[in-house]
């Protein structure tokens, strides 16, 4: 039997799953939707990139809802918009109408990025809330590995496989937007808004044994209460950690190679035929080693699972530039150098960061500083997601100066965690703040 917040925050995870789900699902659908609607190579990109510009405007604005209204509420209203999208896109004939629902549903996953974290932080017990803040990003691979398998088996559905790649979302969107109805709403949220009695009853119930404490703490921290500014010059420490951990998620290439895996294959020389495939085992790979960084993460520490991850995957993007610059044909070594890549990504930056983000705010401007988080990391992913073919495309030797650039930047963020980023395991929210020494 599932302990009560393990109950909640796999629920409030689900968003996790639709996350990655809407991400990577256009990956199985987007030529065929360029050949219905005869789209040249600008309109295709832009409509693929619709969701990524919705993730954008949702990472803005979520983190004001979520404190005016909570926690709660908010994660509600994004699943209304993943069922919103999921049936739109299934059931679109117009390309302006399938564009607009791409939008919609990129808003609930750049809200989720932002929401979900911050719900699961704020309802765990600090012993357990590295695995269960983890369990969104364990959600996230999960939702990903899924849908390149639902691409793989509906491919040969028939001229509209593509709607069935995009519609089978409704399920887990309409599970989430059901089970959201039995979770509380956040207790430090709750005393955020002088509701004291019933954050204590909810401490209570996910195994905070010194509740009184905890609100005690959480006033004496929030003195400023939801009108407090990110921007007032106390928060420069969390703001720099923050921004530069989600630079440093994508700068590692994360998104390209999702994004673009059946493309990086073909440049390494692999039959077209296996476009489907081939990111099955990528997705495979980032799941399982997504599932081990959870073992570890409150045992062993956010910052020692980015220093693994930064060594590795110095290594495995090096090498994968190393074979795009040799003159072998066919390079198979580039599926084992990107599955290593994901290994390390998985076990470290993709299990980490939303954790961590989620964490390292006071009460009083978590959201904002989650809303801050993920909008760099999308803004990141844009610029390395649209740049990446551009530079491929643009010199036979694309893909090697690609993946140095890669390999590089890990070189730095492995500098940058091992000189400035502080370790947060085991300790209360509260004593964060205390840490960082936010008065």
């Amino acid at each position: 039997m599932l302990s009560y917040p393990v109950r909640i925050a796999l629920i409030a995870a689900l968003g996790g799953f639709l996350f990655g789900f809407e991400t990577a699902v256009i990956s199985g659908a987007e030529k065929t939707i360029q050949a219905l609607w005869h789209l040249n190579s600008f309109w295709q990109g832009f409509t693929v990139a619709a969701s990524l510009i919705g993730t954008v405007l949702g990472s803005i604005i979520a983190g004001i809802p979520a404190q005016i209204y909570g926690r709660k509420k908010v994660l509600m209203a994004i699943a209304i918009l993943y069922l919103i999208s999921a049936i739109g896109c299934t059931v679109s004939s117009i390309w302006v109408l399938f564009v607009s629902f791409r939008f919609i549903g990129g808003i609930a996953v750049g809200a989720s990025s932002v929401v979900g974290p911050m719900y699961i932080s704020e309802i765990s017990p600090a012993h357990q809330r590295g695995r269960l803040a983890g369990s969104f990003q364990l959600n996230i691979v999960a939702g990903i590995f899924i849908a390149y398998i639902t691409n793989f088996l509906f491919v040969g559905a028939g001229e509209d496989s593509w709607r069935w790649m995009l519609g089978v979302m409704v399920v887990p969107a309409g599970l989430f937007a059901i089970l959201l109805r039995s979770i509380p709403e956040s207790p430090r949220w709750l005393v955020l808004n002088n509701r004291d009695e019933e954050a204590e009853a909810i401490f209570a119930r996910t195994g905070e044994h010194d509740a009184a404490r905890l609100i005690r703490e959480e006033h004496a921290l929030s003195k400023s209460g939801t009108k407090d500014s990110l921007f007032n010059g106390k928060y420069r420490k969390p703001i720099f950690f923050a921004v530069m951990l989600a630079m440093f998620n994508q700068l590692s290439g994360i998104n390209a190679i999702l994004y673009y895996a059946p493309r990086i294959f073909e440049m390494a020389g692999f039959d077209k035929a296996h476009a489907y495939l081939q990111p099955v085992y990528i997705g495979a790979a980032n799941l399982l080693f997504t599932i081990l960084a959870m073992s570890f993460i409150d045992r062993f520490g956010r910052k020692t699972l980015l220093v693994i991850g930064s060594i590795g995957m110095i290594i495995f993007l090096g090498l994968t530039a190393y074979a795009f610059n040799s003159s072998v044909s066919g390079n198979s070594l580039v599926l084992v150098y990107l599955i290593g890549f994901i290994a390390f990504f998985g076990f470290s930056q993709g299990a980490v960061i939303w954790v961590f983000i989620s964490e390292i705010f006071p009460n009083s401007v978590r959201s904002q500083g989650g809303s801050l988080g993920s909008f760099t990391h999308w803004i990141m992913a844009a610029i390395i997601s649209w740049t990446f073919p551009i530079i491929v495309e643009g010199s036979p030797k694309g893909g090697f100066y690609s993946f140095v650039f890669y390999s590089a930047m890990m070189l730095l963020h492995l500098i940058f965690v091992v000189k400035f980023l502080p370790e947060t395991k085991g300790k209360s929210l509260e004593e964060i703040q205390k840490f960082l020494k936010i008065e």
